[in-house]
This record gives structure tokens, C-alpha cells and sequence, in this order.
């Protein structure tokens, strides 16, 4: 008997009834649901990850990988020069990908020439990120290293607002909300964070409120500006800043306007929309101009796949304001526990979404980060799940097709049975889920992440340098050359 195909084609019907379920509820009449006992923002659903996995079980490929697949851990990889500098050449199984990150590091290269520049790096991620996990540590690396002050880009409404350390956000409960995750049309594009709200409420005020968290380099509000959409009705919004009240007027001509609250820092600040109803708001981004600069898109129940959705008009239009070197899309841990371990289905779409960001941000590097250790109880003991590495490695194809940096997570936080080392061990660096890091391992993992950038940049600085000499005359290695290491556990 073939177990297996009875999973697929049994996980299969259950999903297809899910998503027939959700499609119906909305056009069934509305006593039949009641939407008082479950809290909608609490469900969160990434449907393309859902439709993939129905495609692929149908299918019933199982885990079936052809040969050219089995055969590319020793395979080299020979770069292509970009801008006379060459990486030496690598394995697959050794694969980081730090040539096509070259148009990154040059940005670095320079700021540190001149520290009025500025470097933005955006960074999706699913929960492993949630409240700035992990991100915040990679933002104060670099902004300890090569200056700036700031949060980002934040959201108007996050599932991690209350949890979040970097930023504190309250806001009113009548916004509407639209996500990628769940909404396949939203009624205006989504923003850049991949969310667009509503202030829609006519009678009460919509409202949000932010205050400056207590992590290093973000204990203020620099240069807050509203990002908000196309619309053709114009709306209001009040800017209260202590005992001042501060009346602007939303004028949504473009696809993406932007609203400046004041100049310079402040503490904290409220924002109150009224006859804003039509108008899509997307957030407000606060950096103080210079150095570096991380914005967190985090998403519980991400797989990566509904980014291929972005509008790329849309988006380019936030990159004219924003302008991103850097795009890191760090997803896994929602596709594991399928029941397959050919990741095929999973490559070719996110190959969709890496396509899309570069049309969407042109010229901008791009970091694949890959699932990290999970574990799996296996006849009574928890050993690393058997789907990661035939994920991992199916991210690494996609990493390698696309051109695209990539971090193997997985090894670099110790590989086979490093989660149950992280969770059980003294200090505790990991939740009892076997999943997910807590404060000290986020730390880790965001110094880990970091310290492997800052080795690829530092080998681009030693390339530049022997292209800039002629490629003839020795490169004399000084401080600024050697490699930057953070620490990347916390003590007790």
C-alpha cells in the first residue's frame, strides 16, 4: 500500500474543502457564520502556499528528485566578473552566492568612503522574525559599524506590535485590513510591508500612535513620514506631538505619496485620520537620513509565495522613495510538514517571487535565507525533522537559478540536531515548539546572519582593491580589512 499517495491525495481534499470553505463564507449570508466567537485577525492563511501544496499533492510526484538534482552538491560554480571583481568559484554544497551581492557591497564600500550616504535593506521574513527577532540585531550591527539611527519602515497594524521591543505602536481597532496572505485583490495594491488599511470608519476616528522603543540606535522617531496611496478623494489626518496638533491635508494623487510629520526626532507621536476613508495608508518609515537603514516585513503564516503578487508599478514607486540595496527573503519554516520531501513545487514559485522583486526593484541584490533546524519527535525522541535539508536544498536551487545570494541557516546554526542543542542546553536559545528562537538565539541567529555579510564584504573590499591596483601588485591587508566578528550567543 501506498501510504504516501493516500496522505497527498487525503491532505489535498482537506485543503481544496478549506479554501472552498473560505470562498463560499463570503457570499453566504452572514447569520450562518457567526464572526463573534473567532477573531479573524488571529487567522492567518497564506493561500498560495495552500494552492501549491494541492497542486503538488494531486500531482502525486511524492518525493521523487531527478538525478541532475541528487548530483549538484559538488558541482562548481564559476562566476561570471561583475564590474572586473570575481569571487573564487564554489560548490553547490558550498554555495553563499556573495558575487551577486556585489551591487550591495559597493554601497558599503561607499558609505564607509563617505557617511552621508545611505544603505536600505528590506527584510521579509515569517514569524521567525516577528517582533523585529533576529532583524533588530542585524540593524544595530550595521548601524553600529557604519552609522545611522532608526526603525524603518513600520506598519500601521502588525500581530507583533505588542511584542515589539524596536517600536511601540497602539492603534484604534476600526482600521481595515487587507493582507497578501489571505486577500488575492485587495481593493487598493498593497504597500511595500504587503498590507494596505483603511481608516473607514466615517463616525469615530480612525487612529495610530507610536513611541520610540528602548534598543540601541532606536530611541527615537527620526524624520517620521506617512507612506500612503492613490485615491480620488483627498482625507485629513492630525499630528499630535505632546501638546501640539499638527492639522495636514492627504492629497493621494500618486500611486505612493508621502507626508512628512515633522523634521528631525521626537519621542512619540499619534495620528488621527477622519474623511480618509478611501485613501489606502501603509505606514510611516523613520531613519534619521544616513548610514544604515532595516526595515522588517515580518508575517506569521508566510511562505514567501504571495510576494509574486506585489504590484510592480506599486512598488517601484515605494523604491523611488525608499531606494533598496538589499532585499533578504528569509521563509521555510511555514513549508515544512507537508508530508513530501521534493520541494520542487516550492522552488518554482518562489523563483516566481524572486522574479518579481526584480522587476519590482531593479538592479537590487538579493539574499535567500534558508529554513533553519526544526525538530521532529521520532520514536520517543526529537531529532532535526527529514524534510529541512530536502528544503534547504531546494532553496539553495532557487538562491543559485535567480542569481541571488543565500545563507544555508540550517548549517550555520550547527546543522543535523542543532535545535534540540538550542532548545535543551544551557542557555536555553530556543522555544519548547523546537521551532522558533527566543531573544537569546534570535540574537545569535541575527549575529550569525550578519557576521557571514560582513565576511563576503570583506573579501569584495580585498577584490576591489587588487582591481583597483591593476590585479598585479600585492594587497597589503590592513585593520579595515579584516574580517568584523559578533559575538553570537548572549551570556547570562
Amino acid at each position: 500500500m501506498n501510504t504516501k499517495s493516500y496522505f497527498f491525495q487525503s491532505f489535498a481534499i482537506v485543503a481544496l474543502a478549506f479554501i472552498a470553505f473560505i470562498g463560499f463564507k463570503q457570499v453566504l449570508p452572514n447569520k450562518i457564520f457567526s464572526d463573534t466567537k473567532v477573531d479573524p485577525k488571529n487567522i492567518l492563511i497564506d493561500r498560495l502556499l495552500l494552492e501549491s501544496v494541492v497542486k503538488d499533492s494531486l500531482s502525486q510526484n511524492g518525493d521523487s528528485i531527478n538525478e541532475d538534482e541528487q548530483n549538484l552538491d559538488n558541482e562548481e560554480i564559476i562566476f561570471d566578473a561583475s564590474e572586473g571583481i570575481e569571487f573564487p568559484s564554489e560548490t553547490f554544497d558550498d554555495y553563499k552566492g556573495y558575487q551577486y551581492l556585489i551591487s550591495f557591497y559597493e554601497k558599503l564600500y561607499q558609505l564607509e568612503k563617505n557617511p552621508q550616504s545611505k544603505v536600505r535593506i528590506a527584510y521579509y521574513g515569517d514569524s521567525m522574525t516577528d517582533g523585529d527577532l533576529i532583524v533588530q540585531d542585524i540593524r544595530m550591527n550595521y548601524q553600529e559599524r557604519f552609522g545611522g539611527s532608526g526603525v524603518g519602515f513600520v506598519s500601521i497594524i502588525s500581530e507583533s506590535s505588542a511584542s515589539r521591543g524596536s517600536v511601540k505602536t497602539l492603534f484604534s481597532k476600526n482600521w481595515k485590513t487587507q493582507s497578501y496572505l489571505n486577500v488575492k485583490r485587495p481593493i487598493s495594491p498593497f504597500g511595500v510591508n504587503g498590507h494596505v488599511f483603511f481608516a473607514n470608519d466615517k463616525t469615530n476616528t480612525t487612529w495610530v500612535q507610536y513611541e520610540a522603543g528602548r534598543n540601541k540606535f532606536s530611541t527615537t522617531l527620526d524624520n517620521p513620514t506617512l507612506f500612503y496611496g492613490k485615491s480620488s478623494k483627498k482625507g485629513n489626518v492630525s499630528f499630535i506631538i505632546g501638546k501640539d496638533t499638527l492639522r495636514k491635508n492627504l492629497v493621494p494623487n500618486n500611486l505612493v505619496n508621502t507626508l512628512k510629520v515633522t523634521s528631525g526626532s521626537i519621542k512619540a507621536f499619534k495620528a488621527n485620520f477622519t474623511q480618509s476613508d478611501s485613501i489606502p495608508i501603509y505606514g510611516f518609515n523613520f531613519d534619521n537620513g544616513s548610514g544604515v537603514h532595516v526595515d522588517n516585513f515580518s508575517q506569521r503564516g508566510n511562505s514567501g509565495l504571495p510576494i509574486s503578487m506585489f504590484n510592480a508599478s506599486v512598488m517601484q514607486a515605494f523604491n523611488n522613495n525608499l531606494k533598496y540595496d538589499l532585499i533578504v527573503l528569509h521563509y521555510g519554516t511555514n513549508v515544512l510538514n507537508y508530508g513530501t520531501k521534493n520541494y520542487s513545487w516550492y522552488q518554482k514559485g518562489m523563483k516566481k517571487t524572486v522574479n518579481k522583486i526584480k522587476e519590482s526593484f531593479p538592479g537590487v541584490s538579493i539574499l535567500i535565507v534558508s529554513t533553519a533546524d526544526k525538530s521532529t519527535k521520532y520514536d520517543l525522541e526529537m531529532k532535526t525533522d527529514s524534510a529541512v535539508v530536502p528544503l534547504m536544498k531546494a532553496q539553495k536551487r532557487y538562491a543559485l537559478e535567480t542569481e541571488s545570494g543565500f545563507v544555508n541557516l540550517y548549517t550555520l546554526m550547527g546543522g543535523d540536531g542543532s535545535m534540540v542543542k538550542w532548545t535543551d542546553e544551557s542557555p536555553v536559545r530556543a522555544n519548547k515548539d523546537y521551532t522558533h528562537f527566543n531573544q537569546r538565539g534570535a540574537k545569535a541567529i541575527g549575529n550569525l546572519l550578519y557576521n557571514q555579510l560582513n565576511k563576503g564584504y570583506e573579501q569584495y573590499k580585498v577584490l576591489r582593491e587588487k582591481r583597483d591596483a591593476g590585479g598585479d601588485k600585492p594587497v597589503r591587508k590592513t585593520k579595515t580589512d579584516s574580517v568584523t566578528v559578533i559575538k553570537d550567543s548572549i551570556d547570562e
